[in-house]
């Protein structure tokens, strides 16, 4: 890998942005609030370089940053029911910030934390400490995350933690794209995904079974359109406005995950592609966890971003690979328990291209 060129500009708030670029000047701004992606300028098959995430116009947006965008979550990307859970017998209740469950860490998630920023010839290295009792959850932990980019457009983010007593641990990148460069909605993107199977969700969004995705809205394992699905007669999508759902990737070579292996029994695979004809870019995603939740923007409407006009619904998209939601509290909760000695690392790389 090419060694990343790295810069830094101050910003309100006491806030550095970082840029990362690579021999091509394909640049991504880096915040170190909440170790958020900003911004990702990328060229279309003209060569015409457009910002393919969404994000708020200035930083001031990301100080609440309800929509989480570009933010790296935790504790636990996702929901947990009910805002508890029981780790060796204790019972532990954390915030409960999306109505009677827990979402994204809660109401002190990593999305609102100053990370601790250390540029280096590898990329950007970010760390926090997040101390015992934090948003409710047990332990202190250490957590490091490595952003990278090369000269093929590949982001890897590089995760790794550890903690001094027992605690979940689930990250993920939230980052939200539209690969037309925020010109129109993401109707037209077309997307696969490596899975048999997705959860399926009640009403609160939390999950409920598996279920194959033969003959549903949510079978894309050929490449489909996103626009039409939407619009399928489909309960599940009436329950979430659309896709918010987590997908059970497919492991390799077709080998079911090891009970109690947690999300690094998996190599590094490719999981996912999305492309805009349109604009001729493509995002492939690749990761090491068994969980990739599709969220299609179903809750942007009015939300004020960069562009003139504020968000509409399905303007943007989110491919958040981690363990599957709620599974602290499912019959495998103790693959995604970080017990002191162990060090939890997670690789995930999105990749941008052009056809």
């Amino acid at each position: 890998m090419t060694p990343t060129s790295i810069t830094s500009t101050a910003a309100d708030h006491g806030v550095t942005l970082y840029t990362l670029r690579n021999a091509h000047d394909m640049r991504i701004l880096i915040s170190d609030h909440g170790a958020t992606l900003v911004s990702w300028w990328a060229p279309d098959r003209y060569g015409r370089v457009a910002d393919i995430l969404l994000g708020y116009p200035d930083e001031s947006g990301y100080q609440a940053n309800p929509s989480y965008f570009g933010s790296l979550v935790g504790r636990w990307g996702n929901r947990i029911a009910k805002g508890r859970f029981t780790v060796d017998g204790a019972e532990y209740l954390v915030d409960r910030n999306n109505g009677d469950n827990h979402l994204h860490g809660g109401d002190t998630g990593f999305h609102l934390a100053q990370w601790r920023a250390e540029p280096g010839p590898d990329g950007l290295r970010l760390t926090l400490e997040s101390p015992d009792g934090d948003g409710g959850y047990p332990g202190n932990v250490q957590v490091s995350v490595l952003y990278s980019l090369d000269d093929s457009g590949r982001l890897s983010i590089d995760y790794s933690a550890a903690s001094d007593a027992p605690t979940p641990l689930n990250l993920t990148s939230h980052g939200y794209f539209n690969l037309n460069g925020g010109g129109s909605d993401i109707y037209d993107h077309i997307l696969s995904i490596a899975a048999d199977r997705y959860l399926q969700i009640d009403a609160q969004l939390i999950p409920t079974d598996a279920a194959d995705v033969a003959g549903s809205a949510f079978d894309f394992r050929q490449p489909a359109p996103i626009g039409p699905r939407l619009a399928w007669p489909d309960t599940q999508l009436k329950l979430a406005g659309g896709f918010d759902h987590c997908y059970c990737l497919r492991p390799q070579d077709g080998a079911a995950p090891a009970p109690g292996q947690g999300r690094n029994a998996q190599p590094l695979r490719e999981v996912a592609t999305v492309y805009d004809p349109g604009s001729g870019r493509q995002l492939s995603v690749s990761t090491t966890e068994n969980g990739l939740q599709f969220y299609s923007g179903n809750f942007l409407a009015g939300i004020q971003g960069r562009n003139a006009q504020p968000y509409a619904i399905h303007d943007g998209f989110c491919l958040e690979t981690q363990a599957y939601p709620n599974q602290i509290n499912g019959p495998d909760a103790e693959a995604v328990i970080l017990r002191p000695g162990q060090v939890y690392r997670q690789t995930t790389i999105y990749q941008i291209s052009v056809r």
